[in-house]
């Protein structure tokens, strides 16, 4: 993990140089970004950008479209939001649009960096079960890939990681807490809706087999291929 590049975008110089010391002591190469056409220029300059951690609030290109335009071309990079905005709203959008974490200002930097961490380490993770299959979706976790029935599914790494989940617990009733205490690998005092907005998304991305992402109400969600 020691040579991953990880692109920090704030548009406050002393918040950038604050998260730079705390990834440096852990071994990353930071590059940073004051505004987001300067994060959109080092993103297509430099190609192995292994996360991004990015402001919301910022001059030129906020956040919300960075991570529009990052998602157009890469779905995979994960993106850490950072705000210091308390609404509920922001988040669920923050989400819709792409964005796998989301803190609020003021947070920890040693806990920023072990969700860096945990990020990365779960994006990168060695399995002795490397393919999951079931209904027709085949999920190949070394390479960082899903299909259905043959196709492709553009997922952000967030619904990778919801849909192996749900592969890798075939007819188990999942809480929302579960989930996202398993998925998010945090405790997460958002709303359940954060789970709700990335199913209906996968579900979706799925097409037809997305029937197999059953709803169990007042509780959460089971996968569940037909007999």
């Amino acid at each position: 993990m020691d040579s991953l590049k990880i692109l920090v975008v704030d548009d406050e110089s002393r918040m950038r140089k604050l998260v730079k010391d705390f990834l440096v002591k852990k071994k990353f190469q930071v590059l940073e970004a004051g505004d987001g056409e300067e994060a959109m220029d080092i993103f297509y300059r430099e190609k192995d950008i292994a996360l991004i951690i990015l402001d919301v609030m910022m001059p030129k290109m906020d956040g919300w479209e960075v991570c529009r335009e990052i998602r157009k071309d890469n779905t995979k990079v994960p993106i850490i939001m950072l705000t210091a905005r308390g609404d509920e709203r922001d988040e669920l959008l923050g989400f819709e649009i792409g964005a796998d974490e989301y803190i609020s200002k003021p947070f920890s930097p040693k806990i920023l960096v072990a969700r860096v961490e945990a990020i990365l380490r779960r994006a990168g993770q060695d399995s002795q079960e490397d393919t999951i299959s079931a209904g027709g979706i085949v999920i190949d976790k070394a390479a960082h890939l899903a299909t259905v029935d043959g196709k492709p599914m553009e997922l952000s790494f967030k619904e990778f990681e919801l849909l192996t989940y749900f592969l890798e617990n075939q007819g188990i009733a999942l809480s929302r807490e579960k989930i996202l205490n398993s998925v998010w690998n945090y405790d997460y005092f958002g709303d359940a809706r954060t789970i709700d907005t990335h199913v209906k998304k996968l579900r979706s991305k799925m097409g037809d087999k997305g029937e197999y992402i059953r709803t169990v109400w007042g509780m959460g969600y089971k996968f569940e291929v037909d007999a």
